[in-house]
Parts: structure tokens; sequence; C-alpha cells
């Protein structure tokens, strides 16, 4: 019987994990949280807000099996490791474990990895500590900032605007989208022109006059300068230079995110949730291994043991020129150094090695990340670049080129990066100092307002401005979306009417809060919680004095936006018909209520799935009381059968159940088996 008890949050990673230990060991899961704040005291918010806003926790609903399960395990056990996530978060749910299951210091302790290897655990196994109050102190406050901003505003939003929901770091991000989208529909285009002078091998373009820059406004400036010029030129410069280009630092989560999104394609959440599963572990043909390590962290920093064997993994496979150095990043505000980058847990286990065991996504995710963190400790490319400056009546136009002339860390790291040779000819040694041009051309533009934000924009700018935490960039761009605030144009954020008119709320009675500057020193102060060099309630009692009087006043002065009438009037009493927002979504109603009580039904055409399995019906797509989505029989209640997944139709070879699909795979859905 083992004496010993690990508990991490995740089933994947207990698994993996179980088959590095020996016999005297059980590795369990809490699957991740196991308590939260209740929904108990004053507007709902589950702490004591005068008493210094003491939190009152509750099992989560459906977690008191698993919470039971975990107390016989400790119970069976001589002593137990709380291995949670080696962060705030990580922290918190060690925290709550080690309170819900009436630890103590004799027979527990916290370890902490940043990758899921057996070296990795074998050695937090000798190096256990006790958990890090301060850090769960952070967590609790950040928590408790989010409950109280997101009931208060929330509930604001719900009876006086279209919106759903208020957050404060999601209310922050959409102003970014909004004010964006404003300084769009403000923007006056203004025309300019280029001329561009083209040769055999070569185009040039104007920019200067008497060796000072030129502005062409019109068509017109642009027609004067044309029957100034020849199409004889004399060669007043050649400049070549070598540059060096550094290699990239590897990855953080901001920065995987941001790459991610633009070269593989991929939105927020689904590179968070890919990295967690490279990161659990991965069943390759001899073991079952983490292939990243932690995938939510602000570090550019490597451990010596893969920079020592990366760098003769570098010399041995492509020679000394190739080693480069380790950086080190400037020091930024908010980074948690605690653990490392982004990086493969070994760099000898290269994407092509491990692709028949990934899925295609997986594979390119690898691939990014191993070719980043190896690229990071290669030598720098060497360019030469040349700008050639030719005159035409004291008109100066410029030509520039580039050729690489070492490939340094581009040799892995070419496919992310535009490596495109810019050829020219040489010049230098032309015969005569005249270049004759077939054609000169002059062509008209016009300025373009600021971009709309793309994922990867939206989360360069989130980090630099210090809001919020990468590690949430994905559920907040998730959230904005899900709530109506913006669409998706083309890959950018683009507000709604219901995004505008929420920011805009937001924005007469709480500027003072829901703002950039605000929310990145709150985050300040939450790091500085972290390291105990604040008071955490001190700093809840700070916001609430400012924040709750705020709330008040907008409850009683905010306008409340009239429902929107459909066009139809009411079959029992003639008011108009009005949309109306309700628990489940958005429905229409009478204008009368609460004295007339109609609301309209709507058949909902049924979406056939497949033939059902147990009797003459069709499963269809159904939604749950809740809004989920789920599978059913259409002659319920004679028939019950239902799937949380889509059905595909085809039954299981090994138990004749369904088969469903579910994240891009083909399960059971009653055993282990996938197709």
């Amino acid at each position: 019987m083992p004496k010993k008890l690990v508990i991490v949050e995740s089933p994947s990673k207990s698994k993996t994990i179980e088959k590095y230990l020996g016999t005297d060991y059980k590795v369990v899961s809490s699957k991740g949280h196991i308590r939260d704040l209740a929904t108990t005291g004053k507007f709902g918010l589950g702490v004591d807000i005068e008493d210094h806003f003491k939190p009152n926790y509750k099992i989560i609903r459906g977690k008191k099996k698993d919470v039971d399960s975990l107390k016989k395990d400790c119970e069976k056990s001589d002593f137990v490791y709380l291995a949670t996530d080696p962060d705030r978060e990580g922290e918190a749910i060690s925290y709550h474990l080690y309170d819900v299951l009436g630890l103590n210091e004799e027979n527990s302790k916290r370890i902490v990895f940043n990758e899921v290897t057996k070296n990795a655990i074998i050695d937090a196994l000798k190096h256990p500590r006790e958990i890090d109050k301060d850090l769960v102190n952070s967590q609790e406050t950040r928590r408790i900032l989010d409950r109280i901003i997101g009931f208060r505003l929330s509930k604001l939003m719900q009876s006086k605007t279209s919106g759903s929901s208020a957050g404060r770091v999601q209310s922050v991000a959409l102003k970014l989208i909004v004010d964006r989208e404003r300084e769009r529909q403000n923007f006056k285009a203004e025309e300019y022109w280029t001329i561009t002078a083209l040769f055999n091998e070569m185009e040039a373009e104007l920019f200067n006059y008497n060796h000072k820059k030129i502005e062409i406004k019109s068509e017109v400036e642009a027609n004067e300068i044309l029957d100034k010029i020849t199409n004889s030129f004399t060669i007043d410069s050649i400049d070549k230079k070598e540059k060096k280009k550094n290699s990239p630092m590897p990855f953080t989560t901001s920065t995987l995110q941001q790459v991610a999104s633009t070269k593989l394609n991929m939105n927020a959440r689904k590179i968070m949730s890919i990295a967690q599963k490279l990161y659990e572990g991965i069943e390759l043909a001899d073991e079952t291994v983490g292939l990243i390590t932690y995938m939510r962290t602000d570090s550019t920093r490597l451990s010596n043991d893969f920079v020592n064997e990366t760098l003769t993994f570098i010399k041995n496979k492509y020679g000394s020129e190739y080693v480069g150095r380790v950086k080190v990043a400037k020091k930024k505000e908010n980074v948690q150094d605690a653990h490392e980058a982004i990086r493969p847990t070994s760099i000898k286990r290269d994407p092509i090695s491990v692709k028949p065991y990934l899925s295609d996504d997986e594979y390119k995710l690898y691939r990014l990340i191993y070719y980043r963190a190896l690229a990071s400790l290669m030598s720098e490319a060497k360019t030469n670049n040349t700008t050639i400056v030719l005159d035409n009546n004291n008109y100066q136009f410029k030509a520039t080129g580039s050729v690489i002339t070492f490939d340094g860390y581009l040799n892995v790291y070419k496919d992310y990066e535009d490596t495109k040779d810019r050829l020219l000819p040489p010049l230098d040694d032309y015969k005569s100092n005249v270049l004759v041009s077939k054609e000169i051309t002059k062509e008209q533009h016009f300025t373009q307002p600021p971009a709309r934000y793309t994922e990867a924009k939206l989360v360069k700018a989130m980090e630099e401005l210090g809001i919020g935490r990468p590690s949430t960039y994905a559920t907040i761009m998730g959230n904005i979306k899900d709530r109506g605030y913006v669409n998706i144009e083309e890959k950018k954020f683009v507000p709604t009417e219901i995004g505008f008119e929420v920011t805009d709320k937001l924005q007469e009675f709480f500027s003072h809060i829901i703002n950039v500057e605000y929310t990145a020193n709150m985050e300040t102060d939450l790091d500085k919680i972290a390291e105990g060099k604040l008071v955490w309630y001190e700093t809840l009692e700070k916001f609430f004095k400012d924040f709750e009087p705020a709330v008040e006043e907008a409850f009683d002065k905010m306008e409340k936006k009239p429902p929107e009438e459909v066009g139809e009037d009411c079959p029992n009493c003639g008011h108009p018909l009005v949309k109306r927002k309700g628990r489940y979504g958005e429905f229409i109603a009478c204008s009368n209520f609460p004295e007339c009580k109609y609301i309209k039904t709507e058949k909902k055409e049924e979406k056939e799935i497949i033939d059902c399995p147990n009797c003459d019906g069709k499963i269809i797509e159904k939604k749950s009381r809740r809004g989920k989505i789920f599978y059913g029989c259409n002659n319920y209640p004679k028939c019950k059968t239902a799937y949380w997944d889509k059905p595909t139709g085809e039954l299981c070879p090994e138990c004749n159940s369904m088969l469903v699909e579910k994240k891009n795979e083909i399960k059971c859905s009653n055993c282990d088996f996938k197709k």
C-alpha cells in the first residue's frame, strides 16, 4: 500500500507523474480548484467587508465527491505532497487542499516543479517547503477584487445597459479596442504621392530634395517634380554596413501567444490549451513525458542544465560558429521570475522525433517552442546592408538592399522571420557614374488610420501597459467575444454597439478605476502582496472606499437604456413587444410587464444529427437550462438518450457505445477508446 500521496491539479499530469515514482507513491488529482468564494454576505460577495474582507469559502458545486475521495486517500497515507502548479493560482489550490483535507506541517509539504519530467519530479521531492502564504494572499486579493468588481459592475450593466458583464481587466481591454475604433472613426485621410525610378536590377524612391526630406501632397506637385527630372541619374553615394541581428529571447506566455497567433494562425485560447497538454505529458513510444516547461511565465530565464545541454548540442550539430551566448532580459515591472521561460524539457527531443505522437496543431506549437528556445542560444545572424543614393537635378532617390552573409540562429528559425535577401547591383564596380532609368512613375497614396487590434497586438499592448497577467489574456479575450462586446472581422477586434455602450457607461462613472494606469498599479500592488510588502486586506479596504460610493452613485444616476421594440404588438394586451435579457439569454416579451407577462415563444428548427440508436427518433442539438449545448433524442421523455458531445453515428468497437467528437478527437462516450 502506498505510504506517500502526491496531489496535483490535473488528471493527465497525475497519470504522467505516477509513472515516474515507485510503489511507495500514489498520485491523484484535485481536478483544479476545490473551493471558491461563496455568494453570501453583503451583495453576495462571499466576504465579510466589516472584518477586513475575510473570505467565506465553499466547496465548488460538483466537487464534493472529489474532496471526499482525496480525504480517503490522505487517511490511507503517511505523508502528503501538494504538487499543484508553480504559480499563485497553484499555491492557492495547495492552500485550500491543505485546509479542507485537514493537513498539518508534520504530515504534508508543498513541492513545485517547472517541468513534468522524472528528474524534475525527483528533485522537487528532495526540496519540499511550506505553503507560501504571501503568494496565497496575493491570489486571494486578486480573486476578491475580481469578485467585487465583477459582481457589482455586472449587475449595474445588466440593469442599466444591454451589456451582461464587466471586469477589472476585461473592461480595460475592451476600452483599448473601443478607443482604437474611435481613433479610426475620427481619422481624416491625407493624400500623398511617391515617385519611383525603375532600373533593370533595382528601383529607387524619391526621398530628398537638396538633401532635405521632401513630401509630395498632390498630383500637381508630383507632376512639377517629374517635369524637372530626367532619365539620367548620377551615383551620389554607396554606403555598405555589416549588421548583426540578435537571436530572439525564449518565449514567455505573452510572446508565445503573440508569435503563435501570427505565425500559426491560432487564437490565444487554443494556444494555451495545446501548451497545457504539451506541459502535462505526452505518451511517446517508450515513456510519458512533459515536452515543455510550465507555460504560464513572465521570465526569459533558462536553467543552467538546459543552457549547457543546448550549447553542446549546437556545437555538435551546427558547428562552433553557431554557438551563441545566454542573454539577460532588461528588468521589467510586474515580471514573475519564479520559474523559467517556456522551452522544451530536452533539446534532444527534436520535433521530428515526437511528430508521430502529436496532433498537427500540437506538433506546430511544439516545433515553434523548440526552435525558439534553440535559436535563443545560437549566434547572431550577419547581413551586408547597402544603401545607394542617386541624384537627379538635386532630387535624391534611395535604393536599399541586404544580403545574409551568415545565417546564425536563422539556420533554425528562418520559418518564423522574414529573411529574404534584397539584392542590389554591384554599382561600386560600375564603369560609369551615370545610370539610366527605364521608367519614372508616380503613385497616389492616402495615410491610413491606426490598425485595429488583432489578438497578437492586443496581447502585446496589454503586456506593455501592465494590464492583467499574460496567463489570463486568453480568458479575457474570450469573454469580450462571448459577451457580444466585439466581433472578429479579418482576424481583428471590432467593437459592437453593446461594446461601445458598456464602455461609455463605465467611463461616465468609473473612469478613475477602469483605466490603464489604475489597473497596472493594482498589478504592482498584487506583486507587493506576494512579496510580503503590502497587507492584503488594507489594499482591498483602500480600493473599496473609492469604488463602492461610485457604484451607489451609478445605480442612482445612470440612465437606463429603454428596451428595444421589435415592431410587434402583444397579442394579449396590445402593448409593444420588446427585447429583454434573461438568465439564459435574450427573449421577446410584453413591454407592459409585470401587468402583462406574455413571452413570445418561437419554435426553433431542430438540427438533426443522427438517428437515435435506441428508438425511431432523431438525435438533435439542444440547450440545457444553463445554456450548454448537448445532443438528445427528440422523443424525450419517452427516450432519454443524450450526449454532452456531438455523436458521430459510429459505435465503439470495444464496448459498442456511441463514438463522439470532442476537441477534434473521436472517442468513445463510455470507455477510453480513441479513434
